[in-house]
């Protein structure tokens, strides 16, 4: 026989698993849809097949509110074989570490790492790190690996730089390819995004059959400002939430990563890059002069892996013709614009360094704003 206690104790246990679900929601569990085209079956990155992503989060004390987002192309030796890659520079104050070799040679080499502005050289290091310990890397002299930040230190004290090898190491480690937990994790522990709580989202597409079938995943990292709009509807003009000289919220950066197994060259990735801009721009951003807003875009055709070493001097790949690439383009705009909503949907309020404090999206003015729209036949 169940007691009173124990009885109560059920309750309670049942309401809060509620809440916790509740708080879980992302964008699309509110009824909400962006765009036209459908999305992968978890609507994350790791719909692409053999991609992964890991996180080391920092919370420690009340000022560190940082980590370590990383994200495998594939789960092979990625230096031996090397995928091919893009970078396109929306708007370039930041510290993106292993650009200029991915725009000469159109490749990666490494996992992509996200963290803090002042653990870019600390990050770069461990991915070195990793890379020489991979084996058939035993005569390997020469790495590239491809680090992005945004500045938390608005909640955490990024001047202590807390985060170390182990903790990049621990991101790929854990790196996964189930579902991609959101939020105020990884590199988006203590990040902000349009005044409000940002971190980690995701989001996937995958164009008709018809049209090839494939899949495109976006990963972000948000911490950047200028007008929040949610699928189009004004919401920081309508909430009074915004600077009318924008010098308040608008600074700030965004990583966006964009993997996709269709064979795009690293011309046709570039092309790609660019349009996750456009999605930034639906969301309100603004790519403002102190915004770092970085694409990195990756192809994982299998087929078109690039050997670090070969017995012939001719490299053969099968590209996608310029003509078949514009329902790519669609996919990565709507799948960014969703990625940056699903972070600021799963975001938490959180207090870090010197009682800095950021409120999580109000949800509830929010879906109310939406529902007052769709009365009025917006």
């Amino acid at each position: 026989m169940i007691t009173r206690i124990s009885f109560l104790f059920i309750i309670l246990f049942i309401t809060c698993q509620i809440s916790i679900a509740q708080n879980n929601i992302r964008l699309r569990g509110y009824g909400i849809e962006i765009g036209v085209l459908q999305t992968g079956p978890m609507n994350a990155i790791t719909d692409v097949q053999g991609v992964k992503v890991g996180h080391t989060t920092l919370i420690q004390g009340d000022d560190i509110r940082t980590g370590v987002t990383a994200i495998l192309p594939h789960s092979g030796n990625l230096f031996q074989e090397k995928v091919p890659a893009a970078i396109y520079i929306g708007n370039g104050f930041g510290k993106l570490a292993g650009y200029t070799q991915v725009k000469e040679l159109g490749n990666i080499e490494t996992p992509i790492v996200l963290t803090n502005t002042l653990s870019v050289p600390r990050a770069a290091d461990a991915l070195i790190t990793y890379t020489l310990m991979q084996p058939e890397n035993e005569n390997v002299r020469s790495v590239n690996p491809i680090v992005g930040e945004t500045n938390d230190g608005y909640l955490n004290d990024i001047r202590k730089r807390v985060v170390t090898e182990k903790d990049v190491l621990n991101a790929i480690a854990q790196a996964s390819d189930g579902p991609v937990e959101e939020g105020n994790c990884g590199a988006g522990t203590g990040t902000s995004c349009f005044g409000y709580k940002g971190g980690i989202g995701t989001s996937s597409r995958v164009i008709p059959e018809k049209l090839g079938g494939y899949t495109v995943g976006v990963l972000v990292q948000t911490n950047f400002g200028g007008i929040f709009k949610l699928n189009g509807i004004p919401v920081a003009k309508e909430l009074d939430n915004y600077s009318r000289m924008l010098k308040y919220g608008s600074d700030g950066s965004c990583m966006i990563v964009i993997i996709t197994d269709a064979p795009l060259d690293s011309r046709n990735l570039e092309r790609l890059a660019k349009r996750a801009m456009l999605g930034l721009g639906r969301t309100g951003g603004i790519a403002s002069n102190g915004s770092g807003d970085y694409v990195i875009a990756i192809s994982t055709a299998e087929e078109n892996r690039i050997p670090y070493e070969s017995d012939s001097p001719i490299l053969y790949q099968n590209f996608l013709r310029n003509n078949n690439t514009t329902p790519l383009f669609l996919a990565a705009i709507e799948a960014t614009e969703e990625a940056i909503l699903n972070s600021l949907f799963a975001a938490e309020d959180m207090i870090g360094v010197d009682n800095h404090e950021r409120k999580a999206l109000p949800k509830e003015e929010i879906l109310e704003l939406i529902e007052n729209y769709r009365m009025l036949g917006h």
